[in-house]
């Protein structure tokens, strides 16, 4: 059974629990990446696109793809399975740009991940996230919300605004310097 079939099946849960111990329902974008299944708050999802017309810069990090012109603007592109250590995105049909909207130093920055598959958007409630887990004091897992409960499975909330360090992220940002600025547009 495929992930997101397995995904449309079931209930999922997940999200904080506020204070008063009342149960809150947020939304979150499910994609997949090497067949695992993660998720992003709604809040921090500006959309998605195609795949496509991506323009590669030199001299950065392995993870950064590259960038693209949306609407005018350079927004720098994240693999995200390079980020986390696996092999680059093998790029198909289904392969999306998710945009993301997020905050660094008080400054907003726009950045896209690169995803193998989006799947859905579902309502997770607070009552059913489990802490990210802990590996010890070398292994970083402050990028992880909590893990989402669907069908015995467990669905990866990410943190957005931790999924890149300090470092990367004005890497990022200093692509973006300029905003304005035109990248080569493609066929």
């Amino acid at each position: 059974m495929s992930a997101l079939s397995e995904l449309q099946e079931g209930t999922a849960s997940a999200a904080v629990q506020p204070e008063g111990g009342a149960v809150q329902i947020n939304q979150f974008l499910t994609f997949e990446l090497a067949a695992e299944i993660y998720a992003i708050n709604i809040l921090f999802i500006r959309e998605i696109i195609e795949y496509g017309n991506l323009t590669q810069v030199p001299m950065v990090p392995d993870f950064i793809a590259g960038v693209i012109n949306l609407r005018g603007s350079v927004v720098p592109v994240i693999d995200l399975s390079s980020r986390f250590g696996r092999n680059e995105t093998l790029i198909t049909k289904r392969t999306s740009i998710v945009i993301i909207e997020m905050t660094s130093n008080n400054e907003v920055l726009e950045i896209g991940i690169m995803v193998d598959i989006v799947n859905e958007v579902l309502e997770i409630s607070s009552d059913a996230i489990e802490d990210a887990p802990s590996f010890g004091a070398s292994i970083r897992t402050d990028f992880i919300s909590g893990m989402g409960k669907i069908d015995g499975k467990f669905l990866i909330i990410l943190d957005v605004e931790r999924v890149l360090s300090l470092e990367e992220l004005s890497v990022v940002s200093e692509l973006t310097i300029g905003g304005e600025t035109e990248v080569e547009k493609g066929p």
